[in-house]
């Protein structure tokens, strides 16, 4: 030991306990706002299955015409059941890679939704997400009896674009498939003038039953407050485990 490094202090036992201590925070802080997050997403999801079960229940009414889909919004509308009447224009079909989902009768195997403009009667253009089909039927021949012609009315639900998947490859145009259920970006590739919703199909299900409508339910996971509860009682843990390291130290210092 030479000279300078046997004259300086020995840090102070608060000083020993300052990084562990400021790192201790740092996690506690952490595992308390995941826990704060999940309470907030349980109050969204809670609200989210209120909405689903009373909408999904009520009897459907007519589609408002082109000029009131302006005023229509997310919140106030998405998920209401419509009636419509129209003529469904396949050969501007797209194909949406399907993405199972929480909330609805989940097909299983790769496939595709099906969307198509349908035409409506009483004037303007609006994309009706069909339903499901498994890759093999994915071409419109494979299943013929299904492309049905001429009028037709059906229910469905109102819908908004969904958030594009983080790790969505890009649309392939080319070869008719998109990653993501946007009305807008589908309706500029196929020369669409449809509005910024599109419809969910429920009834009735095309002849072959294909494609297969997929119908929403409400009943989507509800674990947010098992995780909440989880998460605060992680930060409880590694307050109480510093404690105990902490006091355990001091003991030994003052010894």
């Amino acid at each position: 030991m030479t000279a300078r490094s046997a004259s300086l202090p020995a840090p102070s036992p608060l000083r020993r306990l300052l990084v562990p201590g400021l790192v201790s925070l740092v996690g506690v802080a952490v595992l308390i706002g995941l826990g704060v997050w999940q309470l907030e997403r349980m109050a969204w999801k809670r609200a989210l299955i209120a909405t689903l079960t009373e909408r999904l229940a009520a009897d459907p009414v007519p589609l408002p015409p082109p000029a009131a889909w302006p005023g229509l919004s997310r919140e106030a509308n998405e998920f209401r059941r419509v009636r419509v009447s129209g003529t469904f224009r396949h050969d501007k079909e797209a194909l949406v890679y399907a993405i199972g989902s929480g909330s609805r009768t989940a097909p299983t195997g790769l496939g595709y939704r099906v969307f198509a403009p349908l035409v409506l009667a009483g004037g303007g253009t609006v994309l009706v997400d069909r339903g499901f089909v498994p890759d093999a039927d994915k071409a419109p021949e494979a299943r013929a009896a299904g492309q049905v012609t001429g009028p037709v009315e059906i229910v469905a639900l109102l819908r908004w674009p969904e958030t594009r998947p983080t790790f969505a490859p890009a649309d392939d145009p080319g070869r008719n498939i998109w990653f993501a259920r946007d009305p807008g970006a589908i309706a500029s590739v196929k020369g669409l003038d449809v509005p910024v919703f599109y419809l969910d199909l429920e009834t009735p299900a095309p002849p072959g039953g294909l494609p297969r409508p997929v119908l929403l339910r409400p009943n989507l996971p509800d674990n947010h407050l098992q995780y909440a509860i989880t998460w605060f009682s992680l930060a409880l843990a590694l307050a109480a485990i510093f404690l105990i390291w902490a006091f355990g130290r001091r003991k030994g210092d003052s010894q």
